[in-house]
């Protein structure tokens, strides 16, 4: 996706400190210069309209607007100009300078533009620009600046201009991120507004506002029916979520959220008291609340095959197995509380999934043979009821906890994947106007995991229709950036500056909404290690991915892999292994098998890992960028043979392969003392120059 690399200097006006200044500022609309939310325009002091000779040159100030921190010329000039050659495209950026330059002396002398030979960046008080002073506004405690905030919203960026296909893909992430930014507002603007007045005006506007755009948009309804409520017009709520529902299910084909439900619920039922060990009326059960389109999973109590003795024990691995699915964001799992109300009777699963509205259940056995333990786990679909998965486990009792940790690691490594293949199964089975964000990210799952260019591109096609639908989907900008990230290290971008800047934009947008997400988070500390070369950053995530989840495979994958940039190879064997134990037939298994050859590369055994890439290549034909590896290793293990024919797979899989696009492109190209063997081994093995 063509996206820009952002400028070296963070301007003084923009830094935290600026933002905070503005924060307390209140807004004045005659202060603005730059317009770009609602519409694009450029105001003098005066209030009269300033105009741009060309529409080009109107577009490029909207661009640097949003490139706060600066454009580079070979960047924007390739998008403007796309047409042209390189000569003319820099010369006509270069009149459009000029021609800004003058608009921007007539509006206020004090903006202007600092650019040197290479980048290009946009100076001026956040006050002038209306979309920076809204974002400073939007963070800030009182209602008053949030008011402000709310009178700066006049629509989306840049709405109702028609763009080229290359600059709307550029703009369409920042477009998302301000709309979240305004949805949020417009919720905190509804809890501040305990009575109407001033607060509450802003919130009406802005909610109208977002709602003209998209009448989907449940967030503004929620304000509105926050304020009707503070205003003592009850039955005006009750229309307003009437209006929400019709709204949604004409749009998206869902119902309202809890949360909207919520505001609006007078009375709250009161359980029946029962004995501690009866189990609970169907009618009494409700089911705990959720995301809408999370799957649930409940572990039911084993079946203790072995006497009283092992009581202890079965209650003790189920407990280990729930807390361990808990760790995983992927799936709901019902508490062991309520599970436990089935202990010692026969019930359906099917009964099961109707009353608590669980998608799958896991049951198991366990049986005792002297110092032995074998346990059996299976996990059921509830509608079904069919076998979607099983497995057995053995080992003494010397160590009884130590087993169950390690039982427990095992289940919940293993039951993810499956999960995933069969949401991702429901998922594709379902017609595209009835997808949701959810249902658009399990589509992109097999795309991404593919390693075939074609399909990153289509899952980088669903992922931005799933931030399209809910820009406040953490997972889907993480997953996002990592797409970014593949079409950069595997050299499937023609523009891998472009495509790294794409997922520095994905990385940012997803780090606010995964804190609690440990795919993503991962999603994000990959992308960070490979294509941005942030490893101190990309720790912090994946090491948070595991603090929440230690049992998630393609966290300790990707820990792995940063292990191996960081010159680690014994540690990042160790790290493959793990991720391999966790999930043997994860679908990206193949993946940790080149990570262990790599790292046997980077440990100077060239021959064995040559031998390994081989292997993987048998059973996984269409994975050609593993060629890669084979081609230098090959090379410097002395087959030069072998490393040519590599080095021909590789060009008749991508004929941009070249050592100059290796030198851009390659997540090792800034460590000499492993970069500098490969490249001698790609140029034995006959890879071009360029």
């Amino acid at each position: 996706m063509p996206s820009f690399p952002a400028f070296g200097r963070v301007k003084s006006t923009l830094n935290r400190t600026t933002r905070c200044y503005a924060a307390r500022m209140n807004a004045r609309e005659n202060d603005v210069r730059i317009r770009v939310l609602g519409r694009l325009g450029l105001v003098s002091t005066q209030g009269s309209a300033v105009r741009l000779p060309t529409r080009k040159a109107a577009l490029l100030l909207a661009m640097l607007t949003l490139g706060a921190k600066g454009l580079r010329r070979e960047a924007l000039s390739n998008a403007l100009w796309p047409d042209r050659g390189e000569a003319q495209a820099r010369n006509s950026l270069r009149q459009a300078l000029a021609a800004i330059r003058s608009a921007l002396s007539d509006a206020d002398p004090d903006i202007r533009l600092d650019s040197d030979m290479e980048t290009v960046c946009l100076d001026a008080r956040p006050e002038a620009v209306d979309l920076w002073h809204f974002e400073a506004l939007a963070g800030a405690k009182d209602a008053q600046l949030l008011a402000g905030a709310a009178a700066l919203y006049q629509g989306d960026v840049l709405a109702g201009v028609v763009l080229p296909d290359m600059l709307e893909q550029w703009f369409a992430p920042q477009r998302q991120a301000c709309r979240w930014k305004a949805l949020h507002l417009v919720e905190r603007l509804s809890q501040a507004a305990t009575d109407g007045g001033a607060t509450g005006a802003a919130c009406e506007a802005l909610a109208e506002r977002l709602l003209t755009s998209d009448p989907g948009a449940e967030e503004a309804h929620r304000a509105l029916i926050r304020l009707r409520l503070a205003q003592g017009r009850r039955n005006a709520a009750l229309r307003q979520l009437e209006l929400c529902r019709e709204a949604l299910r004409r749009e998206l084909d869902t119902e309202p959220e809890a949360e909207t439900l919520a505001l609006l619920r007078e009375d709250v039922q009161t359980p029946v008291a029962r004995p501690a060990h009866a189990a609970p009326p169907a009618s009494l059960i409700v089911p705990p609340a959720r995301a809408g389109d999370q799957p649930a999973i409940i572990v039911m109590p084993f079946d203790n095959l072995s006497g009283e003795g092992d009581g202890y024990f079965v209650d003790g691995v189920v407990e280990e197995i729930t807390g361990a699915l808990s760790r995983v964001k992927e799936f709901f799992v019902i508490a062991r509380q309520s599970a436990f109300t089935y202990k010692g009777r026969f019930v359906d699963v099917r009964e099961v999934g109707r009353e608590l509205s669980v998608s799958y259940v896991v049951e198991g056995t366990i049986r005792r043979g002297g110092d032995r333990l074998r346990i059996s786990v299976q996990l059921v679909d509830a509608e079904t009821r069919a076998q979607i998965w099983s497995d057995r486990y053995e080992g003494a009792t010397t160590d009884i906890f130590e087993f169950q940790d390690r039982i427990a690691a095992h289940v919940a490594g293993a039951i993810l994947p499956v999960v995933r293949n069969a949401e991702i199964a429901v998922a594709t089975r379902k017609h595209p106007g009835n997808l949701r964000a959810h249902d658009l990210v399990l589509q992109a799952y097999p795309r991404i995991w593919s390693h075939d260019q074609r399909d990153n591109s289509q899952a980088i096609v669903l992922l931005l229709a799933a931030v399209d639908a809910d820009p406040q989907y953490g997972r889907a900008h993480a997953l996002l950036a990592w797409c970014h990230s593949q079409d950069v290290v595997y050299l499937w971008s023609a523009e891998p500056e472009a495509s790294r800047h794409a997922a520095r934009i994905a990385v940012e947008a997803a780090t606010g909404l995964i804190a609690d997400d440990p795919t993503a988070l991962a999603a994000v500390g990959a992308a960070l290690s490979q294509c941005l070369d942030d490893l101190p950053r990309a720790s912090s995530f994946i090491e948070s991915a595991l603090s929440l989840d230690p049992n998630n495979a393609w966290a300790w994958a990707r820990y792995a892999w940063l292990a191996i940039y960081r010159m680690e190879p014994e540690e990042a064997i160790r790290r493959f292994e793990r991720s391999l134990a966790l999930s043997p037939l994860d679908p990206l298994a193949f993946n940790l098998r080149i990570g262990i050859a790599a790292a046997l590369a980077y440990g100077g055994d060239h021959a064995e890992a040559a031998e390994r890439l081989k292997e993987v290549i048998y059973r996984h034909p269409k994975v050609s960028w593993v060629y890669r590896i084979l081609a230098y290793t090959a090379a410097l293990s002395g087959d030069l043979r072998g490393a040519r024919e590599a080095v021909r797979k590789l060009l008749e899989a991508n004929p941009n392969t070249s050592i100059e696009m290796m030198k851009r492109s390659h997540p090792a190209r800034h460590r000499p003392a492993v970069f500098e063997p490969m490249l001698d081994g790609w140029r034995l093995a006959g890879m071009p120059e360029r």
